[in-house]
This record gives structure tokens, C-alpha cells and sequence, in this order.
């Protein structure tokens, strides 16, 4: 009994300290979007620069995300000081630190589009190196049994996946919020000082936390590089995880981002205020969260495959909308552009990632043990791919229709096409195992 109430405490003990640890990793990501802000106002108002170079580069910034099933590799197979994941994140942090610090500390004058280019590639290398330890911890964790002693404190499939969804949107609520109010009121290097900041503060907190107080799982053998690889491309050769990942990242490729062009139309165009914009991304995050706890309490027995295939149905819809938008059918109606902004425009803009909860639920359960973080890592760089050449296309497409600073006649046309490309995937859905595949794959294992 008393060895049993021992136990009790320790998996309360492991399970409060992966909250702390997960809860500000995921939360400090999520706070990303505030410096962001800050860049987009910058390059729009200080650097004057047109729609397609805004967009270049913010998918360009991305590039190192694609770096993850290396950095994933590196973590499963190089342990610092007996640990895989903690001191990753804690890299990861100082470099995002460094990056943002650095940026805040250059004047007005000195500060180039190139500079500005360098010091996000580097911040971004930093997050994906933290982004991959935090998701490696997360399908790590979900694959252990369910406690049966200490049922509330357990931690099955898909629970922790929310917890860290919401934690990340909390930090995206916070972001948005302070972005609104602070993008008018005080000036990027501001922003980018204070994100620095709360990265520098993360760093120090993480240094101090160790490794066997999350209680993952121990590797019966540390694989080198060379054998974790090996035991990635075995993983990649199983049909349902390879046919998955291909068809989510492409569902994300083939569709041309217009996030650039929609920024230019609503802030240049329509004069929408950052502070409205800030409210618009605000009410998104609390969808977010909101997703987060309605599909960790409700959604989880859906099928894959129908649930993820219904978002990617409602995107489309919520894209034909945006043309009505811009076509002035709402104003006609009575309805400003500013509410249709804040309400509608900050949803569909985080309605892209609400596949990626479910979705990463289901590869964590598919994923062989011991090679967690390669696996996801590569889930996750090709998304980030994904999104990469999706915002490539989107500026070719705002091209083709004519889209510039000045000019958004063709907006319409560029969204219906947008539209149509959405919905190219759900065609080839039945690559994304449903139930009956996901038990049958249980057995085997």
C-alpha cells in the first residue's frame, strides 16, 4: 500500500514537472507571433516593401525548419551530460535569445532588409531546434501505458497533445494581444527586446531542470546517427506513416498562400488598424484553444481521416467567403470591414493548423519506439516545407492576377483559384489510415 501511494506521488511528481517544462516551451513558442508583428509593420512602413517580397521572405525565414529530421537525428542519437531533449531546448532557446537581442539592439539606420533576413534565419533555426526536442518529449510521453493507480494524473493518447496545442495558444493569445496594442505605441526593436528577454528567461529555467524529472522513457542502446537514420527510413518505409505524412504536407503545398497580399489588403487598401488586426489574431489563438479542448474531450474517437478531411472542406468554404470579402458583398449587407476582419479573418488564418492536432495524435501512436523525434521532426519539417513552397506559389499567383501594393483588382481571382486548390486533396484522402488501420496496426505491435 504504501509502495503503491510512492508511486502515486512520483507520477504526480513527473507529470506536473512535464507540465512546467512543456507548458512554457510551447507557450514561449506560441509567443512568436508577437515579434512577428512587429517584423511584418517594419518591412511594410519602415522598409516600404511590396507584397511579394514581404511574403518571400517571411516563408524564406522559414528554411531552417527544414533542418528538423537532422536536428531530430541529433537528439535521438547524441546525449549532452546523459540528456536528449532538455539540452536541446535549452540550445535552442539561447540561439532564439541571441537572434532577437541582437536584432533589438541595431538602430532604425543600420538595420537592412538583408540584416533583417540574416537575424530571422537565425531565430528560426533556434525554434526548430526547440520545436523538435518538445515534440520528441510529447510522443515519447504519449506512447507509455495509462496509469490505472493515478488515472487523473495519467497521460493517454491525445491528452497530452492537447495540453501543449492550448499552452501554445495561450502563448498566441498573449502574442497577438500585446502585438495590437504594442505595434502603435512603441517600436519593433521594443518587441524584439522583450521577446528576447522572455527567451533569455526560458534558457535559464531550463538549465536548472533535469532530464530524469520528466521520467522518459530510457533507450535500452544509444543509437549513433548513422543506425538512428537506419531506423528513420524503416520507420518512413511503413505505408501508413509515409502515404500520411506525404498527403498532409502536400494538402498544405499545393494550396498558394496569400497571407502577404491579404496583410497589404486589409493594412494598405481597407486602413484596418494593427490593433484590430491584433484582436483579429487574438480571437483566432482562443479558437485555437478552444479546438484544443474540444478535440481532447470530444473529437478523439472520430476517425482520423474524416475529421482532418472536414477541416480541409471547411478552409475551402471559409477561402470562398474571402472572396464575397473582397468582392464588397458583406459591406453591402451592413457588415463593416473591420468586424468581418476581426472575426472571420483571424480563423481561417489558424484554421490551416487545427489538422495538425489530430494529425500529430496519429503519428505519435504509428511511430516506432525509439526513434520518436526523428520521426516527428520530419512530420514537421514537411509541414514547414509544405508551407514554404505554399507561400512561393502564393506569391507566383498574386503575380500571375496582377496583385500589387497599389493594385488588388485581381484578389479575387487569386482566392477563387486558392479556393479550387484546397480542395484538390480531399480527393485523395484514403491515405490517411482511418480506425480499423490505426488497431490493426496496435496488434502488430
Amino acid at each position: 500500500m504504501v509502495s503503491s501511494s510512492a508511486s502515486d506521488r512520483d507520477s504526480s511528481g513527473w507529470w506536473r514537472m512535464r507540465r512546467v517544462v512543456l507548458g512554457i516551451g510551447f507557450c514561449v513558442q506560441g509567443l512568436r507571433c508577437l515579434p512577428w508583428m512587429g517584423v511584418n509593420f517594419f518591412l511594410k512602413d519602415g522598409l516600404k516593401v511590396e507584397p511579394s517580397t514581404l511574403q518571400l521572405l517571411q516563408n524564406s525565414a522559414n528554411l531552417p525548419m527544414i533542418s528538423k529530421p537532422f536536428i531530430g537525428l541529433l537528439s535521438d542519437s547524441i546525449y549532452i551530460s546523459g540528456q536528449h531533449r532538455i539540452p536541446y531546448i535549452a540550445i535552442g532557446a539561447f540561439v532564439q535569445a541571441v537572434s532577437w537581442l541582437a536584432t533589438a539592439s541595431l538602430s532604425l539606420s543600420n538595420i537592412s532588409f538583408f540584416t533583417m533576413t540574416l537575424y530571422l534565419l537565425l531565430g528560426n533555426l533556434g525554434a526548430s531546434v526547440v520545436e523538435v526536442a518538445n515534440d520528441a518529449i510529447v510522443a515519447e510521453i504519449g506512447k507509455q501505458p495509462t496509469s490505472s493507480s493515478n488515472n487523473s494524473e495519467s497521460s493517454p493518447s491525445g491528452e497530452l497533445q492537447s495540453f501543449v496545442w492550448m499552452a501554445s495558444s495561450i502563448g498566441g493569445v498573449l502574442g497577438n494581444l500585446l502585438g495590437g496594442v504594442a505595434i502603435g505605441r512603441f517600436s519593433p526593436q521594443a518587441i524584439f527586446l522583450l521577446f528576447g528577454i522572455l527567451l533569455t528567461v526560458q534558457f535559464f529555467i531550463t538549465i536548472f531542470i533535469h532530464e530524469n524529472s520528466l521520467d522518459l522513457p530510457k533507450s535500452s542502446s544509444k543509437l549513433g546517427i548513422r543506425e538512428q537514420l537506419s531506423e528513420l527510413l524503416v520507420a518512413l518505409k511503413n505505408p501508413e506513416i509515409s502515404l500520411s505524412i506525404t498527403w498532409f504536407a502536400a494538402s498544405y503545398a499545393i494550396i498558394p498562400a496569400l497571407t502577404g497580399t491579404m496583410f497589404y489588403y486589409q493594412t494598405q487598401y481597407l486602413k484596418i488598424e494593427s490593433s484590430m488586426l491584433g484582436i483579429s489574431k487574438v480571437l483566432g489563438q482562443v479558437a485555437m484553444l478552444l479546438w484544443g479542448v474540444t478535440y481532447n474531450r470530444h473529437l478523439k474517437s472520430i476517425p482520423p481521416r474524416k475529421l482532418i478531411s472536414a477541416i480541409q472542406a471547411i478552409i475551402a468554404i471559409f477561402i470562398i467567403s474571402d472572396v464575397l470579402f473582397v468582392k464588397g458583398v458583406y459591406r453591402k449587407l451592413g457588415v463593416p470591414d473591420s468586424l468581418y476582419v476581426v472575426v472571420f479573418s483571424g480563423f481561417l488564418e489558424v484554421l490551416y493548423f487545427f489538422k495538425i492536432l489530430p494529425f500529430s495524435v496519429l503519428m505519435a501512436q504509428l511511430c516506432p519506439p525509439g526513434c520518436e523525434g526523428s520521426v516527428m521532426a520530419f512530420l514537421m519539417s514537411a509541414i514547414a516545407l509544405a508551407f514554404i513552397l505554399s507561400g512561393y506559389l502564393g506569391v507566383a499567383l498574386a503575380s500571375y492576377v496582377g496583385v500589387t501594393g497599389n493594385d488588388f483588382s485581381g484578389l479575387q481571382c487569386g482566392l477563387l483559384i486558392q479556393a479550387a486548390c484546397t480542395v484538390l486533396p480531399l480527393f485523395w484522402s484514403s491515405c490517411i489510415p482511418d480506425d480499423v488501420e490505426l488497431r490493426s496496426k496496435k496488434k502488430e505491435n
